[in-house]
C-alpha cells in the first residue's frame, strides 16, 4: 500500500459514490492523503491501513432506534469498544441497534464495511443525526473511507469539523464514551 496525496489519477473502474466524495472535498479545498487496498470491512483488516495512514481509522457505526424513526451515524476510535447503553443514555434514545444494509443505502448511498462521515454529504433530507466521540476531536486528523471500504482516506480533523460537516448541513454532538464493562 502507497500513500497518495488528493484524489486518484483516473477514476475509471471507481463507484461514483467515491468520486463524488473526491470531487466535494476538492470544491471544499480539504487536502487529503489517501490509500488503496483490499476490501476492508472490519477493524482488523483497518489495522495495516492505519500504519500507512499514519492514523486509527475511526469505527463509524449506522444505528437506529428500535421504530426506525431516529439514525446515527456514531464515529468513534477504531479501538474503543462501543456499549450501547452507555450511548442510550446521552442521546435519550432507548432499544438502539444497527440500522439494516437498505437503510445505510438509502440515508448514506454506503454498503455495509464501507461507513463513513463521507456518505452524510448523501444524506440531502438531513435524517441522520451525527454523533462523534469526544476523543476523535482530540486528534489531529480522522481517517474514513470515501464511501467504499476500498480506498482510505486521512483528513484534519479541523477540516471535517468546519469546512466538511457545514457543507453537507450536518452539525454534530458530542458523546462522551468509555467503552468499558
Amino acid at each position: 500500500m502507497e500513500l497518495f496525496k488528493g484524489r486518484p489519477a483516473s477514476t475509471e473502474g471507481r463507484l461514483a459514490r467515491e468520486v463524488r466524495t473526491y470531487d466535494l472535498l476538492d470544491r471544499l479545498g480539504i487536502e487529503y492523503e489517501r490509500t488503496d487496498h483490499e476490501k476492508a470491512d472490519t477493524m482488523e483488516a483497518c489495522n495495516a491501513i492505519d500504519a500507512v495512514l499514519g492514523v486509527l481509522i475511526c469505527k463509524n457505526l449506522f444505528l437506529c432506534n428500535r421504530q426506525k424513526t431516529a439514525f446515527y451515524l456514531l464515529m468513534m476510535p477504531g479501538d474503543k469498544k462501543f456499549k450501547t447503553k452507555e450511548l442510550s443514555a446521552q442521546i435519550q434514545s432507548a432499544r438502539l441497534s444497527f440500522a439494516e444494509p437498505e437503510d445505510m443505502l438509502k440515508y448514506l448511498d454506503i454498503e455495509p464495511g464501507s461507513v463513513s462521515i463521507m456518505g452524510l454529504m448523501n444524506d440531502h433530507d438531513h435524517a441522520v443525526q451525527l454523533l462523534i466521540d469526544e476523543d476523535v476531536l482530540k486528534d489531529e486528523y480522522i481517517g474514513c473511507h470515501p464511501c467504499v471500504n476500498t480506498s482510505s482516506l486521512k483528513l484534519r480533523t479541523a477540516d471535517v469539523v468546519e469546512k466538511y460537516l457545514p457543507a453537507v448541513g450536518h452539525p454534530y454532538k458530542t458523546v462522551h464514551l468509555v467503552g468499558e464493562d
